[in-house]
């Protein structure tokens, strides 16, 4: 894990922060962390417990579900962990990466500040 601000040029590419201002853009780049995932490596596990959002900052990862298999793959722009957080539940669906990849990640507090808010129109 790198400790490396996530720039502004990079949630450029994910919709989902198109409405945040530039001030709120800087805050959470600078709470968020940075993780490389191997191929097959898991970034999270269905059943465990939610702590964290996720946005994909670069390569492919596979959703799976334990009763329906294969659900989706997410590429650069995509995120995942929302269920979990918004619904207070363990987490639905198991993340690994397909292809070496690049994670940024907030805990729930952040999540909760600055963009649980985009969840509620």
């Amino acid at each position: 894990m790198c400790a490396v601000p996530i720039r502004q040029d990079e949630f450029s590419r994910i919709g989902l922060f198109t409405e945040l201002p530039g001030h709120s853009l800087r805050k959470l780049g600078d709470r968020m962390r940075r993780e490389q995932v191997l191929p097959g490596s898991p970034v999270i596990e269905e059943g465990d417990p939610g702590d964290r959002f996720y946005v994909v900052l670069s390569g492919m990862l596979s959703v799976t579900q334990r009763e329906r298999g294969e659900r989706r793959t997410l590429k650069p722009g995509d995120y995942f962990g929302e269920v979990a957080l918004t619904m207070n539940m363990p987490r639905t669906a198991s993340v690994r990466a397909l292809t070496p990849s690049v994670v940024a990640s907030c805990d729930r507090e952040t999540f909760d500040e600055l963009i649980r808010p985009l969840f509620s129109d």
